[in-house]
């Protein structure tokens, strides 16, 4: 494609994506390229690397067209990305041309708002705080009480463009020999400092059409969802709930731990994720798993209830903890969603925990950032429940910053992974079970 049909095909992105505000825009993207199969996987890299880049400076680009008086559109907010980097105003209408997939000529208010950019920066000290932050208002406040003081240098590792991680399936290798074999791929990992299974890519690399993808040695999976996984502290002789299952990645992970022994439990309300958890089974060789889709008038739970020796409820959150990856998350949250969120992660906690035997330990986990879908929602919890009470973790594949840790809360700037919650809760044995087992 030529810069010019680069561009376009961004504009066009941002257009679908600005056309279904609820849908987020990593699928519109898959979507939108699945209908251009004619765009290559280098421009498909090209264009998606433009978007996420205009996401992560919308309100800022808004802020600016607002100033120049200019509509804010996609073709503007593309223009004033480019005039605010630094691009000359006649290469800026060179490449907004008339020509083939081209995106066409900029209109006079367009011009405009790209001779005022010129020689401005994308920041500027009159930009009220969330703006320049790239936040809606409302979540200012909730984001100031999480971080304090690196409140911006938290938001700055948040903005900044995610890590490719990789987990090793131990089950059919070890990380040196994945690492080996994805290097005669042409693809060059890392090892990741905090997680015993994982490995590094930097920037978006084709993984999927690797060997080592297809026949389950490894799978794509955040270092910090790897560490929510291991501090279940799953062993071979343990009978596991993973009570919002989704696509399955902390499924397998659990069932790595357990060498495929044991039993899992693999719950959730989407049929369309659990058929997906199920591919990704069968793909990684994994079979101590069972599936099961919730649904209202259940009576699966009430038959186990009490009966799990590890509960995991990787609760539905805002994703705050995402951003890297979910730029557009940031401006698609509003302050309703997170008053429906606090109230279901309730419910949902509430639900899991009757499943959890006496002396056996629950983990509440999400990829949320926000204190009140994380500690508080711990404390909350056990005010309700005084069966249950915060301990450590006994998993040995913690790193060792973890070990022992009752909670953990991980974020880009601090650790490096995205941002994740975890917390260990143990039912505390019935009154009279002690004496029983002397």
């Amino acid at each position: 494609m030529t810069p010019s049909a680069r561009l376009g095909a961004s504009i066009d992105l941002l257009t679908a994506m600005e056309a279904a505000p609820r849908k987020p825009a990593d699928a519109v993207a898959n979507s939108f390229f699945r209908e251009r199969r004619y765009i290559g996987g280098g421009d498909r890299r090209a264009v998606s690397g433009m978007v996420w880049e205009i996401m992560r400076a919308w309100r800022r680009l808004g802020w600016w067209l607002t100033k120049c008086g200019t509509t804010i559109t996609p073709r503007s907010l593309a223009a004033a990305d480019l005039a605010l980097k630094g691009w000359p105003a006649r290469e800026i209408a060179a490449l907004f041309s008339d020509g083939r997939f081209a995106p066409g000529a900029l209109g006079y208010d367009e011009q405009d708002a790209v001779a005022a950019l010129a020689g401005e920066k994308l920041d500027h000290p009159d930009m009220p705080r969330a703006i320049r932050l790239e936040l809606p208002d409302w979540l200012l406040p909730c984001l100031e009480e999480t971080f304090g003081e690196t409140l911006e240098a938290e938001l700055a590792a948040l903005s900044e463009p995610a890590t490719l991680d990789l987990r090793v399936n131990i089950l059919h290798t070890n990380r040196r020999d994945a690492q080996n074999a994805l290097g005669r791929e042409g693809l060059h990992a890392i090892l990741t400092p905090l997680s015993p299974w994982g490995l590094r890519l930097n920037g978006r690399q084709p993984v999927t059409s690797t060997t080592c993808f297809k026949d389950g040695r490894i799978e794509i999976q955040d270092e910090g969802s790897q560490l929510v996984a291991a501090i279940v502290g799953a062993t071979p002789d343990m009978r596991i709930l993973d009570y919002c299952a989704g696509a399955g990645g902390k499924t397998l992970a659990m069932a790595m731990m357990m060498e495929n022994k044991g039993h899992i439990a693999a719950c959730d309300v989407s049929e369309v994720r659990l058929d997906g958890a199920v591919r990704r089974f069968r793909r990684a060789g994994v079979h101590n798993v069972e599936r099961h889709l919730l649904k209202a008038g259940d009576k699966w739970a009430k038959r186990r209830a009490k009966s799990f020796d590890r509960v995991l409820v990787d609760a539905p959150c805002s994703g705050t903890g995402t951003w890297r990856r979910n730029p557009d998350a940031r401006l698609r949250t509003t302050e309703q969603d997170l008053s429906e969120l606090l109230v279901k992660q309730a419910e949902i906690l509430d639900r899991a925990s009757s499943l959890v035997k006496p002396g056996g330990r629950m983990v509440y986990a999400t990829c949320s950032v926000l204190r009140a879908e994380n500690a508080s929602q711990i404390d909350a919890f056990l005010a309700r429940h005084a069966d249950f009470q915060l301990v450590p973790s006994d998993s040995t594949a913690l790193p060792e910053s973890l070990q022992g840790a009752t909670m953990f809360s991980l974020t880009p700037y601090k650790n490096g992974t995205d941002g994740f919650f975890a917390a260990v809760l143990e039912r505390k044995p019935e009154p009279g079970a002690e004496a029983a087992e002397l």
